[in-house]
């Protein structure tokens, strides 16, 4: 087995990558598809409202890491939120929470790390749940946003290019696959980086895009690829990554500001150009083709990671065009 065809391999059978499955399972169970309201699939719900959008997302977190890490799963409630609004070229507007658990002392930290997160994004906290008299810390939060221009996970189009932007100003604090580049960071940058996403909306730059979620880059665009009904061809050399970090790693990485966007070719320098700058790293790491295959190219050999023809990945892609006699 060649290296590609390894490296895609791994990254197929990654636990970061494979538990975006979930949503193929509950959007099942609901009876939801892309053109279902709201348009499951995008990183938040939106609904016309006038000459632009209403947005709404929803985060929750996993038991063991709200207990290990409970300042940064506050945080990340925020930040993990506002960027879901941001891919969707809108500002946020307002959060809420829901909160579990077992004392006050253990929530006070949660809720410390999400008003942190709130000061720091510049958007409130304006109500939720809480119970303090629960065997364990839960955590969920939603959020509200706008937009005057939008951008989808479904208008990637053959022939485009397809650019990952993403802050490389950090490092990882541990074993576990996530890079915050928000820490020490001035609120005025964070703000204005987010700031950057709806402005590319709209000024009509953007074709397509995604935050870079947990899956990483690898599961990202595979959802972007199906929910577009197309392909991906990914240059992995172009990818840009911190200094010393192993490929395989970074593509299952979750970062604290990452974006996967679809442009036309003529776009993606422009684009390119606004995230440089203001210091984070933007590049032209693939193209947008005919297709169900998300690929790995590098040195004129190619491996396929996925075929979301041949194995459904959130279950929504769009539905075949009808036959014509």
């Amino acid at each position: 087995m060649s290296d590609l065809a390894a490296l895609a391999a791994t990254l197929a059978a990654h636990p970061n990558v494979t538990g975006k499955r979930d949503i193929d399972a509950v959007c099942a169970a609901l009876g939801l598809g892309q053109d279902s309201p709201g348009r499951p699939g995008d990183d938040a719900a939106a609904w016309v409202d006038g000459a632009g959008w209403q947005l709404m997302a929803t985060e929750g977190f996993l038991n063991d890491f709200v207990a290990e890490a409970p300042w940064f799963a506050g945080w990340c409630a925020v930040m993990v939120n506002v960027s879901d609004i941001a891919a969707m070229g809108g500002r946020a507007t307002a959060l809420t929470n829901a909160l579990w658990a077992p004392d006050a002392e253990l929530a006070g930290e949660i809720l410390r790390g999400m008003r942190d997160a709130s000061v720091a994004y510049g958007v409130p906290i304006v109500g939720g749940h809480s119970n303090l008299r629960t065997d364990r810390p839960q955590l969920a939060a939603s959020i509200w946003g706008r937009a005057n221009a939008i951008i989808t996970s479904f208008d990637a189009r053959p022939g485009d290019v397809l650019i990952a932007a993403t802050d490389l100003r950090g490092h990882y604090p541990g074993a576990a696959d996530t890079f915050p580049a928000f820490l020490n960071a001035p609120h005025d940058r964070l703000r204005g980086d987010l700031e950057l996403l709806p402005q590319l909306a709209e000024a009509g730059l953007v074709r397509a895009g995604k935050d870079i979620s947990q899956g990483g880059i690898a599961g990202t665009a595979v959802m972007l690829a199906e929910c577009s009904g197309v392909g991906i061809e990914i240059d992995i050399d172009a990818i840009p990554r911190p200094e010393g970090t192993d490929l395989a790693r970074w593509m299952v990485t979750f970062p604290s500001f990452g974006f996967l966007l679809a442009a036309r070719p003529a776009d993606a320098p422009t684009i390119c150009a606004r995230f440089a700058a203001r210091d984070i790293a933007a590049a032209a790491i693939g193209r947008i083709v005919q297709g169900s295959a998300v690929s790995l190219n590098a040195n004129g050999a190619r491996a396929t990671f996925w075929d979301h023809a041949e194995r459904r990945y959130l279950g929504l892609a769009p539905d075949p065009e009808p036959a014509h006699a």
